[in-house]
């Protein structure tokens, strides 16, 4: 249990680490981008500024969501609070979605009315901010993504996820920037058209890794061979019956029935559970509860 609470800690630690970095960098990246479209008249860097500003707010749920998924089990709630982090994922990507469909919407209606041709035509600061945006938002990604798989944290994969699509969204803006100056000023409205596209399958993408993870579903075939091989190596235990697997937020549940000698007195045959039982919690880190039956030997 005191390894676990380590565990616990250390998962939260790492979390709202990568978390205060990427809200500092999303901070000033939105300041940088919404001044420099302003200033060079970019339609296609302003909503990629708006963009960068909802990772700030995405960021913070995550911050929550972890949290609150790091709580000890209690009365009311005693599996622990694992799923909760599955809703802040689910969270972010409503409220990505939202903020794709209100980029994409002014935008469409932007072309539709030919609202476009009056806009002037972007400045090179706004081409100089598209690229600064794209190197900074693949960097978070990634330093994001690294820190998400090494704790396992379905939210903060959903944060790496929402970098990228900024990052994505950026490139849209770079090129609409480019053909505008070109003399294709439509291209800067269909940038943030594409903007949108970007958004909206990220959002998807989250929303769906979510609500997999809230469903309970066993773990894959290598996690559950890795399992089994843990067990089998125990002299003591001369097969298995069952073995069943399912996933709780970033947890594993293990309920297994092993063959024992049935001659054994009970109490030895609690001692190989027990073993058995300790055995996979050492192995296996995501490993929360495990539920070990004896069965007697035909």
């Amino acid at each position: 249990m005191e390894k676990k609470i380590i565990l616990d800690k250390e998962y939260l630690k790492i979390a709202n680490k990568v978390s205060i970095v990427t809200i500092i960098g999303n901070l000033i990246l939105f300041v940088f981008k919404l001044m420099a479209g302003i200033i060079a008249y970019s339609g296609a860097m302003i909503s990629d500024a708006i963009h960068s500003a909802s990772d700030v707010f995405s960021t913070l749920v995550v911050i929550i969501g972890v949290k609150i998924s790091s709580k000890e089990p209690d009365k009311e709630h005693p599996y622990g609070h694992e799923r909760l982090e599955c809703v802040a994922a689910i969270v972010l990507a409503i409220v990505l979605f939202i903020t794709g469909l209100g980029i994409g919407a002014k935008v469409f209606e932007n072309i539709i009315s030919g609202g476009y041709k009056n806009i002037q035509v972007p400045g090179i600061l706004a081409l100089v901010a598209a690229i600064i945006s794209i190197i900074s938002k693949e960097a978070m990604y990634w330093y994001t993504k690294f820190y998400a798989k090494k704790i396992d944290s379905s939210a903060l994969m959903a944060d790496a996820w929402h970098h990228r699509s900024d990052a994505l969204s950026s490139i849209g803006a770079l090129i609409g920037i480019i053909s505008a100056r070109f003399g294709y000023p439509i291209m800067d409205s269909v940038a943030s058209l594409i903007i949108f596209f970007f958004i909206a399958k990220a959002s998807y993408d989250i929303f769906k890794e979510a609500m997999n993870k809230m469903v309970d579903h066993s773990c894959d075939e290598e996690t559950e061979n890795a399992l089994r091989d843990c067990v089998i190596n125990n002299p003591d235990v001369l097969g298995i019956d069952l073995l069943q697997t399912r996933t709780f937020g970033n947890k594993i549940y293990v309920d297994i029935e092993i063959i024992a000698d049935g001659t054994i007195p009970l109490y030895e045959a609690h001692e190989i559970a027990e073993t058995v039982h300790n055995d996979i919690e050492q192995a296996f880190p995501k490993v929360k509860h495990i539920m070990v039956h004896v069965n007697p030997s035909r």
